[in-house]
């Protein structure tokens, strides 16, 4: 379990990289053939605006796609990520190549309006919980390829990150318990075979949870239990586990279940039920 804050750290320069050349591997494969109708020395300059209240996430990704088509071409931003913007508010301009301009426009825009909107998502999520202490977590739920970026975005919108993938936290789920034969079994495997890595068992039932506590687990995921059940969990745990709340968590239930008391509530919804920002660029 990561845990990050949400002073929003971009990923490093290799994933970004990687990020964007795929995604303009995909768009411009061996050439934009409509920008090539105007003129190679042709210089431009463009606004994009948001047509949508939200939060702005995507800046490091839209930088290097535009660096990756042409060098040439100057970005000058307004809003910064993770600030909030309004329908109507200038992001950037761009300044250059009219070619290069319209090339990159596409794929800089997909990335800005995913990440925007991810980051919106978390915003809307976080503030209804602002004056609690629990943390908000983002699950595996991600697009494929860009779980990096996802997760930055949720940072940025205020929400904290759960392990990045499978190789940096135990999550013990139920068909793992079956699979190891229980959960003190699963648990002693775990760390005897990766010392120093977080441990965390999901429990379905305030009986699995002694067996959890039990163990010795770091952190208990509560899967859809009740609200009474929770507020037992946190009546029993008394802080010496960390607990965190899972399942048919929305914005209607989520104040209820951040009352109960628990340290984390995780929320597939920030990353794989978002909806893009509504943005677009426009030659001035």
């Amino acid at each position: 379990m990561i845990d990050t804050n949400p002073h929003h750290s971009a990923p490093g320069a290799d994933t970004i990289l990687a990020n964007v050349r795929a995604a303009l591997e995909e768009d411009i494969g061996g050439g934009d053939i409509t920008a090539a109708l105007i003129p190679a020395d042709a210089m431009a300059i463009a606004r994009v605006i948001s047509r949508e209240d939200g939060v702005q996430c995507g800046r490091p990704w839209v930088e290097q796609v535009f660096a990756e088509v042409d060098p040439s071409i100057t970005l000058q931003w307004v809003a910064s990520d993770g600030s909030p913007i309004s329908a109507g508010d200038t992001l950037f301009t761009a300044s250059g190549p009219a070619r290069g301009l319209l090339t990159a426009e596409r794929c800089a825009l997909n990335f800005l309006q995913l990440l925007s909107g991810t980051a919106t998502a978390c915003r809307r999520y976080a503030d209804l919980v602002a004056d609690t202490s629990v943390k908000l977590l983002d699950t595996r739920k991600t697009i494929p390829g860009l779980r990096a970026a996802q997760k930055y975005a949720v940072a940025c919108g205020g929400c904290y990150n759960h392990r990045m993938g499978l190789f940096d936290a135990f999550l013990i789920k139920e068909n793992h318990i079956k699979a190891c034969g229980g959960i003190a079994e699963a648990v002693a495997v775990a760390r005897a075979s990766a010392p120093g890595k977080p441990v965390e068992v999901e429990v379905e039932s305030p009986e699995e949870l002694e067996q959890a506590l039990a163990a010795g687990c770091d952190r208990v995921m509560l899967d859809n239990f009740t609200l009474a059940q929770m507020a037992e969990a946190v009546a029993r745990t008394a802080g010496a586990v960390e607990l965190e709340a899972s399942g048919n968590v929305t914005d209607q239930t989520l104040r209820a279940i951040a009352e109960t008391g628990v340290d984390y509530i995780s929320i597939g919804a920030l990353t794989k039920d978002c909806k893009a920002l509504d943005l677009s660029m426009r030659l001035l």
